[in-house]
């Protein structure tokens, strides 16, 4: 019995003396982080959506204090919140231009057809090895329309409907999650204020994609000779807007004798 209390006893005092000396290396050792780190990561949303650049809030917060990154990377803060970080950081506030995801198909339930049925899990990268890796519909660009980018995205601004996701401008915050599992790569950044987007992202020849989708890009460069301000121009057989350039004067909109080229404005005016 004896041995066994002393065999609590030295127990206890190693615990304590290993106890002391952890307690005296955190101290002596410990990385004294800048308040600013401190500050920044307080007044950041706390998405963690990766859409600055860095694996969540703390670190983007980091980056800035330790190795100067920008101070307008928080795409959910927006100019609001980069103007806080300047003021903590004692620089030039840096204005950037908010921008939302979009999703280039139109293939919605009736107009694309499918080459396969698919009946496992709702997961777009379940979906894409059937087919050869092109997945069950028969355009090999197309929406799968099985939700990851819905699943991913922190702010509920992606939500299927006829078959394919669409983005709430409104609750879109332009971190492009979404993006980044999207196995088809279709959804792209565009700015918040763009009226016109091209919905279609086929890359096939007319004569082709008519066999598989009644709405995508036929190529026709009609858009392309119709634009004024040189804004528009089809490139690997779909059109693609050059936002720098585009004025918002529908006219390509008007012209798609597919109507994939949507003006928001019109949208807008059909809902009232």
């Amino acid at each position: 019995m004896t041995t066994v209390i002393y065999a609590v006893l030295i127990l206890g005092a190693l615990a304590v003396v290993f106890g002391a000396v952890l307690a005296f290396a955190a101290k002596k050792f410990a990385v004294e982080k800048d308040p600013r780190q401190e500050a920044i990561a307080e007044i950041l949303p706390g998405a963690n959506c990766g859409g600055c650049g860095f694996a969540g809030c703390n670190a983007y917060a980091d980056a800035i204090v330790t190795s100067g990154a920008r101070t307008n990377a928080c795409v959910p803060g927006g100019n609001a919140t980069a103007g806080k970080i300047a003021e903590i950081m004692g620089v030039q506030a840096e204005e950037t231009e908010r921008c939302v995801a979009q999703v280039k198909c139109s293939g919605t339930t009736g107009h694309m057809k499918k080459k396969l049925i698919y009946s496992g899990i709702p997961d777009c990268n379940a979906a894409m090895q059937l087919g050869g890796g092109s997945g069950a519909n028969g355009c090999p660009y197309g929406c799968l329309g099985y939700g990851s980018c819905v699943k991913a995205c922190p702010f509920d601004a992606i939500y299927l409907q006829d078959g394919i996701a669409h983005v709430d401008h409104e609750k879109c915050k332009g971190c492009m999650t979404c993006a980044s599992v999207c196995p088809k790569g279709i959804i792209i950044k565009v700015p918040y204020a763009a009226d016109i987007t091209v919905a279609c992202s086929s890359k096939d020849p007319g004569r082709v994609l008519r066999n598989y989708c009644d709405l995508g890009c036929l190529a026709c460069h009609i858009c392309e000779k119709t634009c004024e301000y040189d804004a528009i121009r089809v490139i690997d057989g779909r059109a693609v807007i050059d936002y720098s350039k585009c004025v918002s004067c529908g006219k390509c909109a008007t012209k798609c004798p597919r109507k994939l080229i949507r003006d928001a404005r019109l949208n807008l005016e059909n809902e009232e």
